[in-house]
């Protein structure tokens, strides 16, 4: 049955495999390599408002390194409470700039008063001449969090508090075979310890209905196949064009895992520009689509596909973390993203996003809708990241979520 989703699935999208130069890995259309004289960012404000004598030219040259950090207050996912943020992104350009994408970090280590922490790194790596590319995503994270369990049976006030340490780390080296085309391996880790609820009358096979990674500690181990298609050039703030991230894992028993599953995962986006002949004015429109499906009975339950828990973690605005889990997750998102400045300082977004899964009955039986509403404001514009402020609500829940860089 899984074939006839992942064939519906490819119907939603669009993207150019025409013949092209080899020589040319970065598109012709590359808005990144825009005249940022004519923008105004927050780094421009600061120096206006407290300007030095000896204050040298932001942009000399071939500069490579840009760093943004924000330190803020916002809700954490899993009803603790708010807690302390700081936000840091680097965008680093490893090769020339008309033949290299840029490449990024993001640490955002978080905590509250309330036993939760988190330290996250997540990398995008770009070699000279896009050659090579290596994404990776290292995790150490304390909960609680809430869980609904399989399906959408449960009402959002049927929910139980599930603690645990998490410890990723995923790794993927992947070649270029054809401009924009990469393929390579990887290795994907999962750690969870003492997996349990915070309510001593509530047993998580019980409640879930599911018997593998719900009680105790569940380890989960595997290699991956990975073939991707980037005709972007800045995952920090995408400009127009394509993508494509196909993972298939394997997770065997030799290398470790608790349980032998697998699980396959398809990421397309488009991005489409309104106004191509002035690539200094945002007024995009940004469409986001993928299946996540776990391949095998034994899947833990904790690592079956789950809404927010995509790799970035960054899907299902408007609607709780760990909301919706099943065997089988489709997802769909559309925002619309517009300058309010001409410099380019303020702008706004609009998005909508809906998900559908299998667990307590079959997939595209329930929908799940979210929308929301977000301001822009330039950070760095070297870099064009911007901080994100976004509002956004579905039916029982609402949350306001600040970030650097997009969503997608």
């Amino acid at each position: 049955m899984y074939k006839k989703f992942i064939a519906v699935f490819f119907c939603f999208a669009y993207f150019n495999l025409s013949a092209q130069n080899v020589a040319t890995v970065v598109p012709a259309s590359d808005t990144t390599l825009k005249d940022t004289s004519r923008q105004t960012d927050l780094i421009d404000i600061v120096h206006d408002i407290f300007p030095h004598k000896s204050q040298k030219k932001r942009f000399t040259g071939d500069k490579t390194v840009y760093f943004s950090v924000l330190p803020f207050s916002a809700s954490v996912p899993g009803g603790v409470g708010r807690a302390l943020i700081t936000s840091t992104t680097a965008g680093v350009y490893l090769g020339p700039r008309q033949t290299t994408n840029i490449s990024s970090a993001t640490f955002a280590p978080y905590f509250n008063f309330k036993g939760r922490f988190g330290l996250p790194l997540r990398t995008s790596i770009w070699l000279p001449d896009n050659e090579w590319t290596i994404q990776g995503d290292t995790r150490f994270l304390v909960y609680p969090q809430y869980t609904w369990g399989l399906g959408s049976a449960n009402s959002y006030a049927e929910r139980t508090m599930v603690d645990y340490k998490y410890i990723r780390f995923y790794q993927a080296v992947l070649k270029r075979i054809k401009p924009y085309l990469f393929a390579g391996f990887g290795y994907n880790l999962d750690y969870r310890i003492n997996v349990r609820s915070e309510e001593a009358n509530v047993d998580l096979r019980d409640f879930t209905g599911y018997q593998y990674g719900v009680n105790g500690n569940s380890f989960s181990s595997g290699i991956s196949l990975n073939l991707l298609y980037d005709t972007r050039n800045n995952s920090i703030n995408p400009l127009p064009g394509s993508y494509i991230n196909v993972i298939y894992r394997n997770n065997p028993k030799f290398l470790g895992s608790q349980e032998s599953w697998r699980s396959i995962y398809i990421d397309v986006r488009k991005y489409i520009s309104l106004n191509p002949a002035n690539p200094n004015q945002q007024n995009t429109l940004a469409f986001w689509s993928y299946l996540w499906k776990s391949l095998s009975e034994k899947t833990p339950y904790l690592d079956l596909p789950s809404t927010g828990w995509d790799p970035g973690n960054r899907s299902a605005r408007g609607i709780d973390q760990n909301r919706y889990r099943g065997r089988t997750l489709l997802y769909f998102e559309a925002e619309y993203r517009r300058d309010i400045t001409n410099n380019g300082l303020l702008g706004f977004v609009l998005f909508s996003n809906v998900n559908t899964l299998s667990g307590s009955g079959t997939i595209f039986r329930s929908w799940h809708p979210a929308a929301g509403t977000g301001l822009r404001i330039k950070f760095n514009k070297g870099s064009n990241t911007n901080i994100g402020v976004d509002y956004g609500f579905s039916q029982g829940y609402r949350a306001i979520m600040v970030n650097l860089g997009e969503a997608f």
